[in-house]
Formats: structure tokens, sequence, C-alpha cells
């Protein structure tokens, strides 16, 4: 047997002492020796030191390399710990939907996913003007969505949080931090190590394939109780929400299952019992359920839950700009000279709208407005509002280039401004964001 010397390195990698390694290779290189020493001498001339040392080092390298492959197994499974593995399979225990009532088909589900559906409770601590610490308490739900121990949740559940705990339906609490979050898309994960029986996996769906009027199941913890199931039925796709940032959740799917302060973060499930949405806001003028809730498209979350896990954040591509919508003035009685655009109030120094010689408002010589650059389109598709931007730039990557075109001083023209990436919580909780 021949070691290398990146086999020295994983001996070494997975905490072997170095005079282990060392040793093992001396005894491989008297091993050769060994060899040597036979080829060139008669089998009766083996000496008794030569036949011991032979067989020591043969069992050295047998318990090197039964260390080596089972510690560089595990390893490999540290190093995909940083990923996580989406379970998409329809869960064993829910029977064909089609083959039982629909009673027993709700039965199955909460029997079956519940126990990976997550009571999240969070703890926060304010200064008060004399001093004193307050303490903060909430909860929500969430979705365990990989064995490693990652949970899926909402931004706002977690956002303000110092301290999270986790349980399932039981006296077991376990201490929990966040991995990573995005305030944009309202979500986030979180993670716990996982107990010594393991987890219950909340399998994804597709929610590019859903229907009005299909069924679909909730479960949470409103108010404080300890996962809860409604359900009801898809009320309507495509619905345009905003996060808490002012965001907007493009294709949010809503749904009359009653949803309540504590389900949020939650799974929204198909009949199958795949989450096919993570239950978010309601529309109530009371704050509770009216039958009127939304759910964050689950393939948002397959987007953007892998870079929440690897960075922490979403590296989203940004041009450096801020504006307003043409048609939104004029509501307010301001004429300009075009119907409908983003006129660009402020271009960030140093962004790539600045870098591409877009203008912003500025003053003139003498103190008068001077109009800034007015987007009317990006490679071909028209742009009247920062909402339109904002779905635009979803769909690019960065580093990639587009064809800006804008009006300016009477005349319209085409610049190319190459996307940079977004920095990582930085800038990105207020309303008014430069993108």
């Amino acid at each position: 047997m021949r070691f290398s010397k990146p086999a020295c390195f994983v001996f070494v990698s997975v905490n072997a002492t170095q005079r282990g390694c060392l040793g093992i290779l001396t005894a491989a290189i008297e091993y050769k020796e060994v060899i040597k020493n036979m080829a060139s001498k008669s089998v009766y001339q083996l000496s008794a030191r030569q036949i011991l040392l032979l067989a020591f080092a043969t069992a050295l390298v047998a318990v090197g390399a039964t260390f080596l492959l089972s510690n560089f197994g595990r390893l490999l499974v540290e190093r995909n710990d940083a990923a996580v593995s989406f379970a998409e399979a329809a869960p064993a225990g829910i029977s064909d939907p089609s083959a039982v009532t629909d009673e027993q088909n709700s039965i199955e589900v909460y029997k079956t996913i519940s126990p990976g559906v997550a009571f999240i409770n969070t703890t926060s601590y304010t200064q008060d003007f004399w001093g004193g610490v307050q303490e903060g308490k909430g909860n929500g739900s969430g979705s365990v969505i990989d064995a490693n121990g990652y949970i899926l949740t909402n931004n706002h559940v977690v956002e303000n949080a110092q301290k999270l705990t986790v349980s399932f339906g039981s006296d077991k609490v376990y201490p929990a931090k966040v991995v990573g979050r995005d305030p944009d898309t309202d979500l986030a994960v979180i993670k716990i190590d996982p107990p010594p029986g393991g987890l219950t996996v909340v399998p994804l769906g597709d929610s590019d394939r859903l229907s009005v009027g299909q069924k679909v199941l909730a479960i949470g913890n409103p108010f404080g109780l300890d996962r809860t199931l409604t359900t009801g039925v898809i009320s309507g796709l495509q619905r345009p929400i905003r996060a808490r940032n002012d965001r907007p959740i493009d294709a949010a799917i809503q749904t009359d299952a009653s949803i309540n302060p504590g389900n949020s973060g939650g799974p929204l499930l198909d009949k199958f019992g795949k989450m096919i949405g993570i239950n978010s806001q309601i529309l109530s003028p009371a704050g509770g359920s009216v039958g009127v809730g939304f759910a964050v498209p689950v393939n948002t979350a397959k987007r953007v839950v892998p870079q929440l896990i690897q960075f922490g954040a979403v590296n989203r591509p940004k041009v450096g700009i801020d504006g307003l919508g043409i048609e939104k003035l004029k509501e307010r009685g301001i004429e300009l000279p075009i119907q409908k655009g983003l006129l660009l109030y402020t271009v960030s120094n140093g962004g790539p709208a600045y870098a591409a010689g877009l203008r912003g408002l500025s003053r003139g010589a003498e103190g008068e407005v001077v109009l800034g650059d007015i987007i009317t389109a990006i490679d071909g598709t028209s742009i009247g509002d920062l909402d339109d931007l904002y779905r635009y730039l979803d769909k690019k990557q960065v580093g990639d280039t587009i064809q800006v075109e804008v009006y300016r001083a009477g005349r319209t023209l085409t610049v190319p401004v190459r996307l940079a990436g977004s920095t990582p919580q930085t800038g990105r909780q207020s309303p008014r964001r430069t993108e």
C-alpha cells in the first residue's frame, strides 16, 4: 500500500495526531524496504525481525486505512452540512387522496407532517428610559426542511430576537440560532442541533402548479396554541403583497384556511402533505382571521434558502438608484414630459448606475431643480415604478449587463449598466431603499 501526501493531509484534518500519521508513513516505508529485500533474497533468508516488522507494518497500514476511510466519510458529511437537501417526495403515511375521504386525508396529513412543524419562541431585550431592561416575547411557526436541523420561517418572526428556542409538541426545548434572513421575501432560516431520534422533514411541493379551489391545509401555532390544523382552499393566485420593508412579494398564495398571529412561518400544505407556501400575512381590520390569508410561494423559498444557509443573506443584483414613479407624481399634480417611467431621484456614488453615467435630480447654477433621467424600459420591458424595477432585477444575476432605456432632456437613449451585488444586511430594512 502506498500513502501519498493528500492522504496524510486528510488524516490530520480529521483530528488525528501528527505522530500517528508519521508512524504510519514510517511503517509503510519500512514495509517497502522489507519487500525490496525480499525481492533480492531467498525466502529462507527472511529473519525473525523482518517477519515481526512486516506483521507490525501490515497491522498499522490496515488500522490507518480504516481510520482514514471512516473519518473521511465523516468529513464529507460535515462539509455537506453547510448545504440543505430539500425533500420533495410525498411522505409515507399519507394515502392516495382519491382513495380516502377528505376527513381521513386531513387526519393523515396532520399526523404525518405536524411533528415537523416547529413552535418558535423568541425573546428580545430593550433598555427603557431609566436604564432598566424590558423583556419582550413572541412566537411563531416554522417547518423543518432538512435532517440537519434547518427550519424555514418568516423573517418577521425572528428579526428582532436575541434568544430563540424551538419545540415540537413536547416539553423538550431546543436552543436555536438564526442562520440567515431575507427581509425582501419575509423568509428566514434558523437551525437547531437535531436530536438523537432525528427530525421529521416537511417535503416541498411546486407552487407554480397550483389551481384556485385546490384544497390546502395550514399547520401552525396561532395565539400560542401548539400545532393547530386549519383547512380551506386556494382563494387566489399571483396576489401582490408587501414585506415589512415595503418590498413587493409577487405571486403570493391567497387562502381562506384560518391563519392568525402565531401561524406566521408555518407551512401551507397540499393534500399530499407537501409544503406549497409559507404562511405570512392576513388581511384583517381587527387583527384576527377573516378568511383572507397569504402565503409566500414555496418556489420563492427554494431560490432564497440556499443563499441564506450559505451566506446568511441573499445577494441580489443592484443598480444603485432610488426613484419615484411618474404616474404617482402626476397624481400629486406634478407634470412631467412623459406619461410613464421611473424618475431617478438619487444615484448612489460608485454604484452601477453612477458608473454608467445615469443622473438623478440635481441643482442648477441658479439653484433650480434639474430633472434627472427617467427610466422607461429595461431590455425592452416597460418600467413604471420601483416595483417594476424590483421584479425585473429578481430575474437577473449579479454581473449581468442590462440595457436601460432613459428619457433625458427631450431625447431617448439606451445605457448599458452592469449589475453589482447587494451588500448583505446593509440598507435593507428601511421602506426607502437604493436599488
